[in-house]
């Protein structure tokens, strides 16, 4: 490789470095800087600038160049930083002074070249490619580089600005892991020069009255934190959270779930002192971590429902309702303040709903939600919207006239009302004349939506009768778009109505019911996916959605069977445990095939439903995810419920989904069973890995971690009993809960795509795929 460079370097070098070319091809530079990639890496030793003097002389050449053109620039540095990733090339190009005339102050830096983004890309790549030694480090410090970088960060190219800040978190990583001579602790923290630099800079922007450089600095932050698991981070996190009460992305990082209480102590007080807007994020998102003190807890869910609150006492009369909350956690006045102000009232509501959409969508509450309060300010923010509510309060009256007609309000508020309708099943009479009210906006019936309301019994049927006549005519079209837009009109009439004596008398008298079911076998998978779903609302013909689950070759009938199949465990429409049993079983020996990411990630939200309703059912609390408190009835509850889930084969799929080529699914099931775990684990007793190898049980788990951390390129994935692993074994699956582990895989499952590093072998592969035949492209790609 070292006598190829030798022969194609100066060519290569003189042909770029000529002023009369015009400029090469972008994708061009970008393969040569693979070349130079992996002739870097193959040998980090290879004294490659000292051996071939023509790179030093087109660098040179480059900056002597009056107007170089800025692709030819931008590679310059890029090429300069990958040469510079060595401490020995380095040291050569600074005693040729090129590295100062390249990233220091005398550069590009000050040259009208600086404002074309590719040149500004270029530094920033270039600085991020050397930053692997610690005279690199101090190089950059000393010449004010750090400077630049935090005024990147606000580059108007995003991809400038992005690659500023991970540049300064890698430089911040670099300089802490490799100059920190010691521990860093709270009470002892001596930050090295360069790590000192960084967070003053980002402590000094935050304190700032730039909400450009806030929002920087806590991007940049965002990005650490969610990055580093090292405890330094701790450290970072106490000094700068005790002056500026960050937000939530900092729970990101794992190494805050083990710390005292005054980390608790810390978030509380952000929650006191942010504004509604700042708190709402960092409240839900304390209300869905389980290791959140209650409370900590009580206190996010005071900060999310404070709108909610003043909404209603705005408009309420003297005695009448008071409100959600006995006391507040920030000033009323300031709430206030913002509900006053047309596009904050409207913005902060519209997060607010958003937030307690998000918050119901839960399958596991972790507090108790005042549900009849919330659904009295839900009608409230209704009534505010359509124009009939007109309360003598200023506050009111202020409100009144900012969300009359607001549909953004209105449609969040319906979103929260139907899930709130699927927690508190006894609020579903109160709901559904809301729903009613509202039924343009649900059922998209423009003549029932202002009539409905006031008919009377026999003028209900009449109007359903009607309806069903016309909607059977439509069903039947040629048109494929008007029966599915029929289907799903249907759908949304049996989620309103279906309870309703007049609405099934009607239904069940015309031919709508047989002809839906007909198009459960309709060409068109849309329709075939909407008459799953309408049917499905009626909890009829489940044989009949188990073939469809089973056999359809489209997607969209599948996905729509599994969220039935969901839906109806959900309500308890499965019978009794062992009926559920049954029924979950088959689901999961379908699903677990399918091709279908979606179909599988249904069938995972399932298994999490029936898990917690397994437990539950047994007389475990109503967290699943609490440990038990007897010691005996834990071991007993812990033996029938780990029984169901080994005959319903719930462990094969879940194990087998952490390998699922598709990220979206090994979360969920890493998720599940973390859950799991800590129901039938308190962290006090889980067992020694290495300990539990020596029995036969334990040496097939251990096998299957191995397995399980090759994660989607495991190839040989035990679906059977394979290489000893019983998933229908209660004692092994007990054991594989105790021992494997589940954080570990929870945390390579949530990393983002940018963590994976780019190999010059990969890239190499991926041109030569492109052009077609290797043997006749290999020479010139490579």
């Amino acid at each position: 490789m070292t006598r190829e460079c030798s022969l194609l370097l100066p060519r290569v070098c003189a042909a770029l470095a000529d002023p009369r070319q015009p400029g090469s091809d972008d994708t061009c530079l970008e393969k040569l800087l693979d070349w130079f990639r992996d002739l870097t890496e193959f040998d980090p030793t290879a004294e490659l600038v000292q051996d071939n003097p023509c790179l030093t002389e087109f660098i040179t050449s480059v900056l002597a160049l009056p107007e170089p053109s800025p692709s030819i620039l931008s590679f310059t540095l890029r090429l300069a930083g990958i040469l510079a990733a060595s401490e020995n090339r380095f040291q050569h190009l600074q005693q040729e002074k090129l590295l100062v005339r390249l990233f220091g102050r005398d550069g590009p830096l000050n040259s009208a070249l600086w404002e074309d983004a590719s040149v500004r890309s270029g530094w920033v790549e270039g600085v991020h490619s050397m930053m692997h030694h610690q005279p690199a480090l101090c190089f950059l410090c000393d010449g004010g580089g750090i400077d630049v970088i935090f005024t990147l960060q606000g580059d108007p190219s995003l991809f400038v600005a992005s690659a500023a800040s991970q540049l300064l978190v890698h430089m911040l990583t670099l300089s802490v892991e490799s100059e920190t001579t010691k521990p860093l602790s709270t009470k002892d923290c001596d930050w090295p020069a360069c790590a000192q630099m960084i967070i003053k800079r980002i402590e000094d922007s935050l304190q700032s009255s730039s909400s450009s450089h806030i929002e920087q600095s806590l991007k940049l932050l965002t990005s650490l934190f969610g990055s580093c698991r090292a405890t330094w981070t701790e450290v970072l996190w106490l000094g700068i959270a005790k002056t500026y009460y960050l937000h939530l992305f900092l729970l990101r990082s794992p190494v805050f779930y083990d710390t005292e209480g005054s980390f608790w102590t810390l978030v509380t007080s952000a929650l006191e002192h942010l504004t509604p807007v700042q708190a709402g994020p960092l409240a839900v998102g304390l209300l869905r971590l389980y290791k959140c003190p209650q409370d900590v807890r009580i206190q996010a869910l005071t900060v999310l429902l404070q709108p909610m609150d003043c909404i209603l006492r705005a408009a309420s009369q003297p005695l009448e309702y008071a409100g959600l909350l006995d006391e507040s956690v920030s000033d009323p006045a300031t709430v206030e303040s913002l509900l006053s102000s047309r596009s904050s009232c409207v913005s902060l509501l519209c997060q607010t709903l958003a937030h307690l959409e998000e918050l119901l969508s839960l399958i596991h509450l972790p507090v108790d939600l005042p549900y009849t309060s919330l659904l009295h300010s839900l009608m409230t923010i209704l009534q505010f919207c359509n124009g009939f509510l007109s309360p003598a309060s200023p506050l009111g009256s202020t409100i009144s006239r900012i969300l009359i007609n607001c549909f953004r309000v209105q449609r969040s508020a319906l979103d929260v009302l139907a899930a709130l309708s699927e927690r508190k099943g006894e609020l579903i009479f109160v709901l559904k004349k809301t729903f009613q009210a509202t039924s343009k906006w649900l059922v998209r019936l423009q003549e029932l939506s202002c009539l409905l309301p006031s008919m009377s019994i026999q003028a209900c049927h009449l109007a359903f009768t009607d309806v069903f006549l016309v909607l059977q005519k439509r069903l039947c079209s040629p048109c494929w778009e008007i029966r599915d837009s029929s289907l799903e009109f249907l759908t949304a009439l049996i989620k309103c109505l279906r309870d309703q004596d007049e609405f099934r008398q009607s239904l069940l008298s015309s031919e709508v019911l047989r002809l839906t079911e007909n198009l459960l076998e309709d060409p068109e998978s849309y329709v075939r996916a909407s008459a799953v779903t309408a049917v499905g609302h009626l909890n009829q013909v489940e044989l009949h959605l188990q073939e469809i689950l089973s056999t359809d070759p489209e997607g969209f009938p599948r996905r729509a069977v599994i969220s039935i199949f969901t839906k109806w465990l959900r309500q308890g429409c499965t019978g009794q445990l062992e009926d559920t049993e049954r029924f979950v079983s088959r689901v999961i020996q379908t699903v677990e095939h399918d091709l279908d990411w979606e179909v599988r990630l249904g069938g995972l939200e399932l298994i999490e439903i029936f898990c917690s309703q397994t437990i539950c059912q047994l007389g475990l609390p109503e967290c699943p995810y609490a440990p038990v408190s007897s010691a005996v009835t834990s071991s007993i509850h812990q033996n029938e419920s780990l029984h169901i889930f080994c005959r319903a084969k719930v462990f094969n799929f879940l194990f087998q989904s952490l390998c699922d080529c598709d990220k979206p699914v090994g979360q969920r099931a890493c998720d599940i069973l973390l859950g799991l775990r800590c129901n039938f684990y308190p962290v006090s007793t889980l067992k020694d890995s290495q300990g539990a190898e020596d029995s036969r049980a334990g040496r097939s788990i251990a096998w299957l971690q191995r397995t399980l951390r090759q994660g989607s390129l495991a190839q040989n994935f035990p679906t059977d009993g394979g290489n000893g692993v019983d998933f229908q074994d209660p004692e092994s699956m007990l054991l594989a809960l105790g021992t494997i582990d589940l954080e570990e895989l929870h945390d390579e499952l949530n990393k983002s795509s940018d963590h994976v590093e780019k190999s010059p072998q990969s890239l190499l592969q991926d041109i030569l795929a492109t052009v077609g035949t290797i043997e006749e492209n290999e020479a010139d790609c490579y």
